[in-house]
């Protein structure tokens, strides 16, 4: 078995990085990648291939595809919003994004190719199920007409600031992750993973919305915004109206990447806590 799979490593490296090669070129194409980001994609990209199998590389693939979509969707009415509230981060990804959402689960692909633990697979699982609903929440969220509220205090906060939530931003994160789950079913995630397929879809929703929730407790509390010195907005950027902007609350370390890595490390645990939990 193990002969087998050793000799068919290099078409499968060819593969992954040719399929991943032509992905990632559309993705430039259509501006959902930048240059740095489609590179950082095209490597990801072979790796799940030639280390992973269908579960793996397909949960990728959902993930990727369902986040140009929504990137692309009233397009012209999320460039508006997304400017009134100074993300740090709008339009293409780049390659810090594309690690953030993807470097943790490519861990977990590499650790599941030397040793199959189950716990590991459903990890991956919760993982990707944190960033899908994380993307979701944020690119449809971003189209909400509520006022954000504060998850951290509950109160009302403008439209952009981090740990703000609204119900239609939490019904998309939901989903998002409840399709990481159905296709996670789909693709033989329950056998990997030790559990009934219908458990891992619940596991992934359940996982998916609390790396979610995760997210924006640690963006209200920990994350660096910044105070513009020329319009006085508080934002992500350490730029704004193309002057420094003062530090004005958070750790300056603390940036969204590293948020939506750590909740999504926060995610995986709870799904392979679910898993070893079952066993007992």
């Amino acid at each position: 078995m193990l002969d087998e799979f050793a000799a068919s490593m290099p078409l499968r490296w060819a593969a992954g990085f040719a399929g991943s090669g032509l992905i990632a070129w559309i993705a430039w194409r259509k501006q959902a990648l930048s240059a740095s980001g489609a590179w950082s994609a095209v490597l990801m990209g072979a790796v799940y291939f030639a280390l992973g199998g269908p579960l793996w590389y397909g949960l990728l693939l959902v993930f990727f595809a369902t986040s140009v979509f929504w990137s692309r969707w009233k397009r012209h009415i999320r460039a508006k919003r997304e400017a009134e509230r100074h993300y740090a981060k709008t339009g293409r990804r780049d390659a810090g994004q594309v690690w953030a959402n993807g470097g943790i689960g490519l861990a977990l692909c590499a650790a599941y190719a030397v040793w199959p633990e189950p716990a590991l697979a459903a990890a991956f699982v919760g993982v990707m199920a944190s960033v899908n609903a994380d993307t979701w929440a944020t690119e449809i969220g971003a189209l909400s007409r509520t006022q954000p509220r504060s998850l951290l205090t509950g109160r009302s906060v403008p439209a952009g600031t981090s740990g703000g939530v609204t119900p239609l931003g939490t019904f998309a994160a939901f989903a998002g992750a409840a399709l990481i789950g159905i296709s996670a079913a789909l693709l033989g995630g329950g056998e990997a993973a030790g559990i009934p397929a219908a458990a891992l879809i619940v596991v992934a929703a359940a996982t998916g919305l609390a790396g979610t929730i995760a997210d924006s407790l640690l963006g209200a509390w920990q994350q660096a915004m910044y105070r513009c010195l020329t319009c006085g907005a508080l934002t992500e950027r350490e730029v704004h109206c193309g002057k420094p902007a003062l530090h004005a609350q958070g750790r300056r370390w603390m940036t969204n990447d590293l948020v939506n890595l750590i909740s999504s490390l926060v995610a995986g645990a709870l799904a392979a806590l679910a898993v070893l939990l079952s066993k007992i």
